[in-house]
This record gives structure tokens, C-alpha cells and sequence, in this order.
């Protein structure tokens, strides 16, 4: 998504993806029928979980005002490679939701049916954000930092209202 320049300057990255690697040998060896939808949609819930924690340490560094560039962005790198897997994690099999109370909050799904409909969207939205999430670990000053971010928390929130049911 960034060009081949990002990973060997990324260590962050660098590990995600060695650990990425050796788990898709792995899985590549193993019975693939073991994996279910439901261990999937807690995977995702995982991540976006995950994404979240590094998304608001870096919003409540901003809105405290103690901004410290190093540490964002490693997180916004964090971020950025989540979003890249993110869209992987929704396979056909995972569109589960069903209106109606009584769901599981860890093990079924709140992602509406429009993200299988119109995947091709969604999977640019992802790419889109995660290259916003890209340019705030690459911010210069606290003012650029701000200004991704701001532009990635958009994103996020649009990504939610088309993608995301609460009900």
C-alpha cells in the first residue's frame, strides 16, 4: 500500500509482518477447515480493539497537549499496518449479523451487511485510512501529527456509520 520503502525503514512493521509470515506458513500447513467464522470475527474484534487503544493514546496525547512525536508514531505505524490487514478479516463466511438483542459482544459480529455488498468500497476506505495513519507516523511537527490524525479520526467515523450496526 506504501511502496516497498516502508517496511525496511519500519521496525514496527517488521515485526507484524515476520510474525504475519511465519503465521501464514503456519496456517498454510495446517487444516484450514479448524478455523471458524467466530474465531474470525473475534480476531477482527481484536484488532480494531488493538487500533483503537493505539488511536486514542495518540488523540489523548494531542488533547492533553503533550505530544511526544516518537511515540505517536509508532503508534500511528501500528495503525496504519492494522488497517492494511483489517480488510482480510472479513471473509464471506463472517457476514453474520442479525438484527435483534441477545448477541454476544466478543463473539458476534457488528459489521453490517453492506461491508460484503460493497467490499470494494470498504477495502479502499481501509486503504485510505491506513495511509492517513502512514502519514501521521511520518508527521514532521506536532501540527502535521494533528492534521493526519484529525483526517484519519474522520475516516475512522465515516467508516463506522457506513459499516458498522449498533443496533
Amino acid at each position: 500500500m506504501h511502496g516497498g520503502a516502508v517496511w525496511p525503514r519500519c521496525r514496527h512493521g517488521i515485526m507484524v509482518a515476520g510474525a504475519l509470515v511465519v503465521a501464514g506458513a503456519t496456517a498454510c500447513a495446517q487444516d484450514q477447515s479448524a478455523a471458524t467464522a467466530t474465531d474470525t470475527i473475534v480476531a477482527r474484534k481484536s484488532v480494531m480493539e488493538a487500533l483503537s487503544d493505539k488511536m486514542d493514546d495518540i488523540e489523548g496525547a494531542i488533547s492533553a497537549g503533550k505530544i511526544n512525536l516518537a511515540e505517536a508514531h509508532a503508534a500511528a505505524d501500528t495503525i496504519s499496518i492494522f488497517l492494511m490487514a483489517f480488510p482480510h478479516l472479513f471473509p464471506p463466511a463472517t457476514n453474520q449479523w442479525k438484527p435483534g438483542g441477545g448477541r454476544d459482544p466478543v463473539t458476534d459480529t457488528s459489521a453490517s451487511p453492506d461491508v460484503w455488498t460493497g467490499f470494494a468500497n470498504f477495502y479502499q476506505d481501509a486503504t485510505a485510512a491506513s495511509k492517513s495513519a502512514f502519514a501521521a507516523s511520518r508527521a514532521q511537527t506536532e501540527g502535521d501529527l494533528k492534521t493526519a490524525i484529525a483526517r484519519l479520526r474522520s475516516q475512522c467515523n465515516a467508516c463506522h456509520t457506513a459499516y458498522l450496526k449498533t443496533e
